[in-house]
């Protein structure tokens, strides 16, 4: 491949991509949770962002949600370059996070929980507007609810991360991230949600999938980048790619004294002979 074509490839994926970080390094006093990090969210795809314990994941996804800035680097959203300095900007944005712990209100039903922060009507609340909108938009999920106006801690797990991921629709963002959206459910309520994170990719959406399960990764996702140490240790794409290749990037285990031998350039001497 020429260097034109290779420029242009890098082009051609940088417009796909709605979400683009390049250089991105975020320090906290001497610890570097992030250096030089690159990260590609494309529309209609599931990206997996796999890492172990400390590998800078959560320090990532705060930073895309406007929660921490990042010290250095460029962020660009639709190729244009953007600033990301508040969660209120990340939301304008069209970046919506649902966080591991849901932020429900488990004493309001359905309906109040999704437009909490956001009742339509200018005195008062237009109830009937508001079910009519949380009726289409859980209908397009294909959501599996009892009622509208079941309060939220009567919902099994998997009905309340729904509920949850519904609520960062309401602001029709380009980008969903969902950290560990399975974490804790069985199998019946994770698989209601993997279904909806396919649903969320059918309709366009750019999905970004915080998780440690790799079955999950498998089910749903289209490509995975992997964190290791603060640093990038790897893109892969699923169909093309080992789940043991990606455990791999993720526990370094492909980078040990015999590997990194293998890797470096052989002395003359070392050349097999052809006798």
């Amino acid at each position: 491949m020429t260097r034109r074509s290779e420029t242009a490839t890098a082009h051609e994926r940088q417009l796909r991509s709605v979400l683009s970080l390049r250089g991105i390094c975020k320090s906290f006093g001497a610890v570097h949770a992030l250096a030089d990090v690159e990260f590609d969210v494309k529309r209609g795809e599931v990206t997996a962002l796999l890492g172990d314990n400390g590998a800078g994941k959560s320090t990532l996804v705060k930073i895309l949600s406007g929660v921490h800035p990042a010290d250095s680097g460029q962020t660009c959203f639709d190729g244009e370059p953007v600033s990301i300095s508040s969660p209120t900007e990340a939301q304008a944005l069209g970046i919506a996070t649902v966080y591991q712990d849901l932020a429900l209100c488990n004493n309001l039903d359905v309906v109040s929980n999704l437009f909490l922060g956001r009742e339509r009507g200018r005195m008062l609340l237009s109830e009937e507007q508001m079910e009519e909108q949380a009726a289409e938009l859980l209908g397009q999920l294909r959501a599996k609810l009892p009622s509208l106006r079941a309060a939220v801690a009567g919902l099994s797990g998997g009905q309340r991360q729904t509920v949850a991921i519904a609520r960062a629709l309401v602001g029709e963002p380009s980008v969903v991230i969902l950290d560990e959206p399975t974490a804790a459910l069985g199998v019946e309520q994770t698989s209601q949600v993997l279904d909806l994170i396919e649903t969320l990719r059918d309709r366009g959406h750019a999905v970004l999938l915080i998780t440690h399960n790799m079955s999950d990764v498998r089910a749903v996702a289209d490509r995975a980048v992997v964190l290791r140490l603060g640093r990038n240790n790897g893109e892969f794409e699923l169909a093309a790619t080992t789940s043991e290749q990606i455990v791999a990037a993720i526990t370094g285990a492909d980078d040990n004294v015999v590997s990194r031998r293998a890797a470096r350039p052989r002395h003359p001497r070392e050349a097999p002979s052809d006798e």
